[in-house]
C-alpha cells in the first residue's frame, strides 16, 4: 500500500514537473518572440527617420550616407510606404510580380495593420504617408514554434503512452496466461479420477442414459481443460464442418439450459469447411449463447442460424432480451466491461480474440432494438481443398 502510494505520487509529481516545464518553455518563447518584434519595431521606427531626413534633404545638402545605409538595410521585413491620397509611394521585400495588383496591395495593407501599428512620417508637423509593414520570415518561424514544440511533446508523451499501456497489457496477458494453464493444470487431476470413477459405474448396473450424460460432462470438462490449455499460445486450425461444429455445441447448450428457452437453429443443407480450432469456436459460441439466455433473464427464444455468402460464413446468434443500447455495440467487447452485477466482463472480449486473431474473422453486434432482442454476427472465411 505504502509502495502504491508513493509510486501514484510519483506520477503527478512527474506530471506536474513536465507540465510546469513546458509553460516554461512556452513562456520564455512568447518573451523571445516579443522582443524580437520590439527589435523590428524600432528598426523600422529608424527606417521612418531615415526617411524623413530623405525628404528633408531635398531642401539642405547634408550628407545621407548613413541615412541611405540605413533605407538600404531593410532585407527581410516586408513594408509598404503608403501616401495620404491612398497612393503607394515606396515598398520593400514584397513580390515585385504582385505590386502592381492593388487588391492584392490593399489585402497587405490590412494584413500589415494587423500585425503591427503602422509608423507615420511627419514633415513639418504634418503626417504625410505611413509605413505599413508585416513579421519578418523569423518572426513567423517563431509563431509557429510553440505549436510545433507541443505537437513534439503531444507526440512523445502519445508513445510514452502507449508503450507503457502495451507493456501494462503484456504483463496482464502473460498473468492471465499463466493462471489459465495452471487452472487447467489444476482440473486434469480430478478430472482423471472421474474418469475412473465412470468406468467403475459402468461396472455397477446402472442406468446406461445416465452414465452416457456423466461421460458427456466429462466430454465437456475436457473441452474446457483445452481452452484453458490453450490460452496464451497459438492455437491449431483444422478443416472442418462448421455446420456440425456448431450443432454439436447448440445441442449440448440447449439440453442444459432452462425449459422456458424456445431453442431453434437454421442451418443449410449440405457441408461448409472452415479452418477451426473445434475447443476454442466451442467457447464462443457457448459464451453467445449463454450471453443471449442472460439477457432474457432465462426466458425467451433464441435462434442460431448459418448463412454462406460467396466465400464467407456467417454464424448468427439472436435473442429476445432486453438489447444493446447504439453507442454500447462496440464497447461490449471491451475486457473488463459487463452489464451484470457479478461478473468479470471476458467473455466476450475472448470471443472477439477467438474469432479475430486466431481465426482471422470478425464480430459485431448486427443489430439490436431494446426491449426487442439483440443479433451478435460472426464472420468466417470459408477453406477449399488444396
Amino acid at each position: 500500500m505504502i509502495f502504491t502510494d508513493y509510486r501514484n505520487a510519483l506520477r503527478w509529481a512527474m506530471v506536474i514537473l513536465s507540465f510546469a516545464i513546458v509553460s516554461l518553455i512556452l513562456w520564455k518563447t512568447y518573451e523571445f518572440f516579443q522582443y524580437f518584434k520590439d527589435e523590428e519595431r524600432t528598426k523600422m521606427e529608424q527606417f521612418s527617420f531615415a526617411q524623413i531626413d530623405l525628404i528633408q534633404s531635398e531642401e539642405t545638402n547634408v550628407n545621407l550616407n548613413l541615412t541611405l545605409k540605413i533605407l538600404s538595410g531593410n532585407k527581410t521585413t516586408p513594408m509598404l510606404i503608403v501616401n495620404e491620397d491612398g497612393s503607394l509611394d515606396d515598398y520593400n521585400n514584397i513580390d515585385e510580380t504582385k505590386i502592381s495588383d492593388s487588391l492584392y496591395i490593399k489585402s497587405l495593407i490590412l494584413k500589415f495593420e494587423q500585425e503591427n501599428r503602422p509608423i507615420p512620417i511627419e514633415v513639418g508637423g504634418k503626417v504625410i504617408s505611413k509605413i505599413y509593414y508585416g513579421n519578418s520570415p523569423l518572426l513567423n518561424k517563431l509563431k509557429y514554434y510553440p505549436l510545433a514544440l507541443l505537437l513534439i511533446i503531444f507526440l512523445f508523451s502519445a508513445f510514452i503512452f502507449f508503450f507503457y499501456k502495451s507493456n501494462k497489457n503484456a504483463t496482464q496477458n502473460k498473468l492471465w496466461s499463466g493462471m489459465a494453464k495452471e487452472t487447467a493444470h489444476q482440473i486434469g487431476t480430478p478430472l482423471s479420477s472421474l474418469i475412473g470413477w465412470t468406468e467403475i459405474l459402468k461396472s455397477e448396473n446402472l442406468n446406461p442414459d445416465y452414465i452416457i450424460e456423466i461421460e458427456k460432462d466429462i466430454d465437456r470438462l475436457q473441452t474446457i481443460t483445452e481452452r484453458f490449455s490453450k490460452i496464451g499460445s497459438v492455437p491449431t486450425l483444422e478443416m472442418v464442418d462448421i455446420i456440425n461444429e456448431t450443432i454439436n455445441s447448440y445441442d449440448y447448450l440447449k439440453s442444459r439450459s432452462s425449459k422456458l428457452v424456445d431453442f431453434e437453429i437454421i442451418i443449410p443443407e449440405g457441408d461448409i469447411p472452415v479452418n477451426l480450432n473445434k475447443q476454442l469456436y466451442s467457447w464462443v459460441i457457448e459464451n453467445l449463447v449463454k450471453n443471449a439466455i442472460d439477457a432474457m433473464k432465462g426466458r425467451g427464444k433464441l435462434i442460431v442460424e448459418i448463412s454462406q455468402l460467396e466465400d464467407n460464413v456467417k454464424v448468427s446468434v439472436t435473442d429476445t432480451g432486453k438489447g444493446i443500447p447504439k453507442k454500447l455495440f462496440k464497447k461490449i467487447f471491451d475486457p473488463g466491461f459487463t452489464t451484470k452485477k457479478r461478473g468479470w466482463g471476458l467473455g466476450l472480449s475472448l470471443t472477439k480474440r477467438i474469432i479475430e486473431d486466431f481465426h482471422g474473422g470478425t464480430i459485431k453486434v448486427l443489430q439490436s432494438e431494446i426491449g426487442k432482442g439483440t443479433t451478435i454476427q460472426i464472420a468466417l472465411k470459408r477453406a477449399y481443398n488444396g
